[in-house]
């Protein structure tokens, strides 16, 4: 049998090569066009089919099969040689076993052909009935859109990279409005006299003086834009000048560091009121909770510091805003009383609208007239005592005549004189609103709605207790007993059950 010329140009990516053969199986190894190396990497479609032979064949065989069945069979726009040639068509991979007289194998063609063109390609591959000199049967299996499957291999590498490249970066709508607050309130950081402070510190009324940068940061975090810093505990001629004519509050860390600079402030600046962090921490800890706490409890400079006959201070107690009014003396001086009631001497001003005054006169039904005006009420300073008389005694009369629920006395008989330990809100028309135990009278006067006019407490009227009621607008109340105020404000009328009942004289 004669053979044909071969001819071969060695190359190393002999996988690339082309193989045809014709009719007789003659065999002829073409080099790889230019385009062929990258055939896979520009395909669109992959034909895949099986392939089944009565017989052993070989690889060659099934090629030469393919090339010359399919020759002329399409027409010279699908010839198979032709599309090789334009890169339309890429190699023919075969992968063919033998066993037991039969050979079984898959046929792979890549093509950049439109859909149309790749289906009728396909199917002119299962007219192909012989192979060498055996019978064979090709079916193809499936046409792969390369395309598609790239499109898989994109959407799971990108969801590997969305989770995590971006892994911990998103923020939730709180946490931007957060960020964004935070970035505000830094920038609101200035300076007054070259001393950090809030952008309020120059035009407010109240001033809050703390020891560092640190602390006035913390503090213009939660809102607070009227604290200047110190810088230390040697006080600056700026900051003790800044703190005469305004109410000042000494805003301190509750330790060593803290009470000397609050005795330098003492000595050349003029304090209002002292506020102290827990014992052993800072203002710059603090959260948002206790830096609130620490102001609200804060207490008056002369409760606090006591000046000695040398003149020596000694900071006698630390208000921390923890246990409320518990930590202000039981009995205050009455110099102290005075000094709170009208001011700090040669001030100039008048403070009454910032600073807590202290009614030494717990027992009395009403205040004077004349403290009322001090604490700055134009209502309390212009009741007339008789009319005060008059109430009182309708009240009295109203407990020990009338021990109804739907009035005063009969409400205080039920919640104080049965010692039921609870607490009641009632209305202006004395009827009941809301009630619990009395432990919790501040969460129940504070979330109260609608506003009551009345409460009634078996319990003592603490200060955290009475400052709810005066925030809230509640006309009075009624306690088992009432405790020492640090500030008492006149828009609520306190009383015992005991002075309820006693007839006014």
């Amino acid at each position: 049998m004669g053979l044909t010329a071969v001819s071969v140009r060695f190359s190393a990516c002999t996988d690339y090569l082309s193989e045809a053969a014709d009719a007789r199986g003659h065999i002829t190894i073409h080099p790889p066009r230019e385009g062929q190396f990258i055939m896979q990497d520009t395909a669109k479609y992959l034909i895949h089919a099986d392939i089944t032979a009565d017989g052993v064949v070989e690889r060659s065989d099934v090629v030469g099969a393919v090339f010359g069945q399919t020759e002329g069979l399409l027409g010279d726009d699908l010839d198979l040689r032709d599309l090789q040639d334009s890169s339309k068509v890429g190699r023919i991979d075969v992968d063919i076993d033998s066993a037991h007289g039969q050979s079984f194998g898959e046929i792979t063609i890549a093509t950049s052909l439109d859909k149309v063109e790749t289906a009728i390609l396909a199917a002119s591959l299962e007219v192909i009935d012989r192979v060498g000199p055996c019978r064979a049967t090709i079916d193809v299996e499936t046409i792969e859109d390369v395309r598609a499957a790239k499109r898989r291999e994109v959407v799971e590498r990108a969801k590997t990279l969305l989770t995590e490249a971006f892994d911990g970066s998103i923020l939730s709508s709180e946490e931007l409005v957060d960020e964004v607050r935070r970035a505000v309130r830094v920038e609101d950081v200035t300076e007054y006299e070259g001393y950090p402070a809030g952008p309020r510190v120059a035009d407010s009324d109240a001033v809050i003086v703390v020891e560092g940068r640190a602390d006035v940061l913390q503090l213009l975090k939660y809102g607070i834009k009227n604290a200047v810093a110190v810088e230390g505990t040697n006080v600056p001629d700026a900051i003790a000048e800044l703190t005469r004519g305004r109410t000042v509050t000494a805003f301190l860390d509750g330790d060593r560091g803290g009470e000397l600079i609050l005795r330098e402030l003492a000595q050349v600046g003029d304090i209002d009121y002292i506020a102290f962090a827990p014992p052993d921490r800072s203002v710059e800890e603090l959260n948002r909770g206790e830096v609130m706490a620490a102001l609200h409890e804060k207490a008056p400079y002369e409760l606090v510091v006591d000046e000695g006959d040398d003149g020596e201070l000694t900071v006698t107690d630390h208000p921390t805003g923890v246990d409320g009014a518990d930590d202000v003396p039981d009995e205050p001086t009455a110099a102290v009383v005075d000094q709170l009631s009208r001011g700090r001497p040669g001030d100039g001003e008048d403070r009454t609208a910032d600073s807590p005054t202290i009614d030494s006169a717990a027992d009395d039904d009403t205040a004077d007239p004349d403290d009322e005006d001090d604490t700055g009420s134009d209502d309390a300073a212009g009741e007339d005592t008789s009319e005060d008389d008059a109430t009182a005694e309708a009240d009295a009369a109203d407990a020990a005549d009338d021990a109804s629920p739907n009035t005063l006395g009969g409400h205080v008989d039920a919640v104080i004189g049965a010692g039921s330990g609870r607490a009641r809100l009632l209305s202006a028309e004395f009827e009941p609103l809301a009630d619990g135990d009395a432990e919790n009278a501040f969460e129940l006067l504070r979330d109260a709605e609608p506003v009551p006019a009345v409460l009634v407490l078996d319990g003592e009227v603490s200060q955290r207790v009475l400052d709810v009621a005066a925030q809230r607008g509640v006309d009075q109340v009624v306690g088992a007993s009432a405790g020492e105020f640090v500030k008492r404000p006149a828009s609520v009328r306190v009383r015992t059950a005991d002075q309820l009942r006693q007839p006014a004289d």
